[in-house]
């Protein structure tokens, strides 16, 4: 029986090589796209374009422009009028701009305030609303307020709060995502493409066994994938920390498959193309992956979102292969994430599994 099922495995694997094209699709999710992910999503304030108007033409309103420099601020632009700088905002040539009146030196001066308008670009609201904290925390240091606590910061697991790491594993996370229900559906449903389904059918062999081998050769796949993107673009693009084990990293990824296997079973049972099997993996992927934390952090969801996100297994897997990577979570501390990943996988691959069992 196991060299019957050595052989299914081996003839999906054989198959699977030849298809160059979608070798080349896997071979790109698992390398480029996750760097692309990694090194082009940027949620810092980096190279924010700043223009200013000053009326003022004192010494502090020049220290203050003297300090927005890279690589946050590109070379702050001046202009001529108020009214210029408004029309470079509305053009997208400047992002953050600032008016200093003029008044604004005298009534520091005398009145020990003043007003600094600052004109933002919101269409691009996660880096102008860190540029304008920045820009705030520049005019503190001139304020010179007399606060009694002194804030002293820890950054923990992330000490120079880069951006690129958790985005390249959110990408890898949600590329096996895909990848695994795609290729999990599209094993089975070309044999209904190819007129090679009843033929199947026919063999003299458990059909327990076919639905078996078939999405474990799948699984396999992925596995490669993601031992080829954790070396090569993970460790070695990204140079991503390792503070926990990565043997419990693959061993949480290899449950996972499991699941994304079982998701992939369903679709194959109701679709009879590769269309189709796009058309659903996406319509049903999705809002596992909103739902996930991938994008949003759970605490920040609605409640609603936040309760719907328990059944998302997508949800323990990122969180648990973050604890790996960045937290060095112990075994026995992962233990609710396998749990969440083993029972959600079992139940979508037990539910898959019947489905497409009953076309057999």
């Amino acid at each position: 029986m196991m060299r019957v099922f050595r052989t299914l495995v081996l003839k999906e694997l054989i198959g699977f090589v030849r298809s160059w094209g979608l070798v080349a699709v896997v071979l790109y999710s698992f390398t480029l796209d996750i760097y692309i992910a990694g090194k082009g999503i940027e949620m810092q304030a980096k190279n924010v374009s700043v223009g200013y108007v000053d009326y003022t033409g004192g010494g502090i309103s020049r220290k203050i422009v003297g300090h927005l420099h890279m690589p946050e601020f590109r070379p702050p632009v001046p202009f001529p009028s108020q009214e210029a700088l408004s029309r470079a905002v509305e053009n997208r040539e400047i992002m953050v701009g600032l008016v200093f009146a003029p008044d604004f030196e005298r009534r520091l001066k005398t009145d020990g305030h003043t007003t600094l308008d600052v004109l933002l670009d919101s269409t691009a609201a996660a880096q102008s609303f860190q540029a304008l904290g920045y820009l705030q925390n520049i005019v503190l240091d001139f304020a010179k307020v007399d606060f009694p606590v002194e804030l002293k910061i820890h950054k923990l697991f992330n000490q120079n709060a880069e951006n690129a790491p958790f985005m390249a594993l959110a990408e890898l996370l949600s590329v096996i995502t895909l990848l695994g229900v795609i290729l999990t559906a599209a094993v089975f449903v070309r044999e209904k493409e190819a007129g090679t389904w009843d033929i199947m059918l026919l063999m003299p062999i458990d059909a327990r066994m076919v639905i078996v081998a078939k999405s474990f050769s799948q699984v396999l796949i992925l596995m490669a994938g993601i031992v080829t993107a954790t070396g090569l673009v993970l460790f070695g693009a990204f140079d991503m920390p390792l503070n926990g084990s990565i043997w419990a990293f693959f061993l949480l990824s290899f449950l996972y498959a499991f699941t994304s296997a079982g998701i992939g079973l369903f679709i194959a049972a109701v679709s009879g193309s590769l269309l189709q099997v796009a058309q659903l993996s996406i319509l049903i992927m999705m809002p596992l992956i909103f739902l996930s934390g991938a994008w949003t952090p759970i605490h920040a969801m609605h409640p609603v979102l936040r309760t719907l996100s328990l059944v998302s297994p997508l949800r323990y897997y990122i969180e648990g292969s973050e604890s790996i990577f960045f937290r060095g979570t112990g075994w026995w501390d992962l233990m609710p994430y396998f749990f969440g990943v083993g029972v959600l996988g079992g139940l979508l691959y037990w539910y898959g599994f019947r489905k497409i069992g009953k076309l057999f």
